[in-house]
C-alpha cells in the first residue's frame, strides 16, 4: 500500500488557504504539532466555516493521518469561538485524546501562520522562519479534508469557495477547479447591478481582477464582488507609482501603521512607517529602510485600517520585499522575538475592520449550496502551487475523464499534479489545459 506521502502527491493536494505549498512535502516532516487552520479572517469569506460544519469528520481524519505520517503527538484545530456550529461539529467527531480544539477571538488576521502558531502552542516562529523550525506543521482545514480524500484515492478536482458582496445570493459552494469567475458569480445569482469589480481571495490580501474568464484554482478562497465606485476598488486600482508618490509626499511618520501591525505586536521588527521613508531615498537609503519590511505578512491592515491618511504602507512593504529579493538581501535584524506588552490589547476586531472598509452591508450569511456545481468548460493552469509548473500529460483533441491526471510533477522538482475536473475533450494545451465538457 502506498504511503500517505505518495497518496497526497498522487492526488495533487496543495495548501488550500494560501500560496499552495505541495502538501506531500509537509507530510514528510517530523514535528511535534499538526495545526489545522480554520481561523478564517478575510472579511466576507466563509468557505472554511462551511468545510468545518459539513465535513468535520474528514478534517479530523486528515489531521490524524498527518499526525501519524509526521510522528506528531499533538494535533490542534484552531478556529474562531464565534463559529459555534463549526465548534460543535468538530467537537462531536474529536475522539482522540491527542487532539484539541483551540478557539480564538474574532480579530484580524487570526489566520496568519505566525499568530496562529503562537496562539495555539505558545511558540514563536523565528524571523523569516517557517513553522517547521519550531516543530510545527500548519495545514488549512480544507487541505486536511483533501488529505483524507487522497488517502481514499480521490484527487483534488474541486474547490470550496465563497462568492459574496454585491451578488444576488451570496453563497459558498463546491466548484470544479478551473471553473471561470464568471460562471462562479452566476451560481451566486449574478451581480446586483451593472458596474462591479471582483476581488479574488478577499478584499484584504486578495487581488483586484478584470478578467472574469480567469479560472478558480486550488488556492482560491473566494470572490468578493463590489461596485466599481466603491472606495476599496478605487484604491486598489491605483497604479503602484501613484501609491508611492502619494506616500512620499504625504506620510507624516505618525507610526500608527507600525503600532497596529500584527507582526510588530507579536515581537517582529516590522515597521511600515520606516519603510515609507524609503520612498524618499536613493538606492543606499532604500536598502537600509527596506529591511523593516522583510518580516511583513502583507495582511494589509496598515494600509486599509491603521493609516489615518489613507496611504499605502503595505504596498511600500511589498515593493521593498521585492527589491530585497532581487538584490539578494537577507534579513539582518534582531532574531530575538518577544511579544509587545499590548499585543493582545491592540487586536483589530473584524467587525470594526469591516466598518472601516465600508463593507458592513455585505456582511450576511453565504449559505452553503449542497452538491458540486457544474461547468461546461474549465481552464486548468499547470501552476497552481509553489514550485515548478506541472508537465502536460495530454494533447489537444484527447478525451479525458474527471479525475484523470493531465499534468505531472517534473522529475526532481517541487510541484503538484493537476487532474481533470470534468470529463470532456482537451481543446488547448499551453500554460493551461482547457477541457470542454462532453455534449
Amino acid at each position: 500500500m502506498a504511503s500517505l506521502v505518495e497518496q497526497i502527491r498522487t492526488a495533487g493536494v496543495v495548501g488550500a488557504g494560501g500560496a499552495g505549498f505541495p502538501a506531500h512535502v509537509k507530510a514528510e516532516a517530523r514535528v511535534e504539532y499538526i495545526i489545522a487552520n480554520g481561523a478564517e479572517c478575510e472579511p466576507l469569506v466563509h468557505k472554511d466555516l462551511e468545510v468545518m460544519i459539513h465535513h468535520a469528520a474528514e478534517i479530523v481524519e486528515g489531521l490524524r493521518l498527518m499526525m501519524e505520517a509526521t510522528g506528531a503527538p499533538h494535533g490542534v484545530i484552531g478556529l474562531k469561538r464565534k463559529n459555534q456550529a463549526a465548534v460543535e461539529a468538530l467537537t462531536a467527531v474529536v475522539k482522540d485524546p491527542r487532539l484539541t480544539i483551540h478557539t480564538l477571538g474574532d480579530f484580524y488576521p487570526s489566520g496568519d501562520e505566525y499568530i496562529l502558531v503562537h496562539e495555539t502552542t505558545g511558540r514563536l516562529i523565528p524571523p523569516q522562519g517557517i513553522p517547521l523550525d519550531i516543530g510545527v506543521v500548519v495545514n488549512n482545514v480544507e487541505t486536511l479534508y483533501n488529505v483524507a480524500r487522497a488517502a481514499r484515492g480521490v484527487p483534488v478536482t474541486e474547490k470550496f469557495i465563497t462568492v459574496a458582496g454585491a451578488v444576488k445570493t451570496p453563497s459558498t459552494f463546491v466548484a470544479p477547479v478551473g471553473m471561470s469567475y464568471r460562471d462562479a458569480i452566476a451560481v451566486a445569482g449574478g451581480v446586483r447591478a451593472r458596474g462591479t469589480a471582483v476581488f479574488v481571495g478577499g478584499i484584504m490580501m486578495g487581488r483586484l481582477v478584470s478578467d472574469l474568464d480567469a479560472p478558480i484554482t486550488k488556492t482560491c478562497a473566494g470572490l468578493i464582488i463590489l461596485p466599481d465606485d466603491h472606495p476599496l476598488v478605487r484604491r486598489m486600482a491605483q497604479p503602484e507609482p501613484v501609491m508611492h508618490r502619494i506616500g512620499k509626499s504625504a506620510c507624516d511618520q505618525c507610526t500608527y501603521c507600525t503600532e497596529l501591525c500584527p507582526r510588530y505586536l507579536l515581537g517582529y521588527d516590522v515597521q511600515p512607517h520606516k519603510v515609507m521613508r524609503s520612498l524618499g531615498f536613493t538606492k543606499t537609503g532604500k536598502a537600509f529602510w527596506s529591511q523593516y519590511a522583510a518580516l511583513c505578512c502583507a495582511c494589509g491592515l496598515c494600509t486599509l485600517y491603521a493609516c489615518p491618511e489613507n496611504l499605502y504602507p503595505k504596498e511600500a512593504c511589498d515593493s521593498a520585499k521585492g527589491r530585497m529579493k532581487e538584490e539578494g538581501i537577507r534579513w539582518s535584524g534582531p532574531m530575538e522575538v518577544k511579544p509587545h506588552a499590548m499585543h493582545a490589547g491592540r487586536r483589530t476586531p473584524l467587525k470594526l475592520l469591516m466598518k472601516k472598509l465600508g463593507v458592513t452591508e455585505y456582511d450576511v450569511p453565504s449559505h452553503f449550496l449542497q452538491g458540486p456545481q457544474q461547468a461546461g468548460m474549465v481552464r486548468l493552469p499547470l501552476q497552481q502551487h509553489i514550485g515548478q509548473p506541472a508537465r502536460p500529460l495530454v494533447s489537444k483533441g484527447q478525451t479525458v475523464r474527471a479525475g484523470e491526471p493531465v499534468g505531472e510533477i517534473p522529475p526532481g522538482q517541487l510541484g503538484a499534479r493537476v487532474h481533470a475536473s470534468i470529463s470532456g475533450v482537451i481543446t488547448e494545451v499551453s500554460a493551461d489545459i482547457v477541457i470542454e465538457a462532453e455534449a
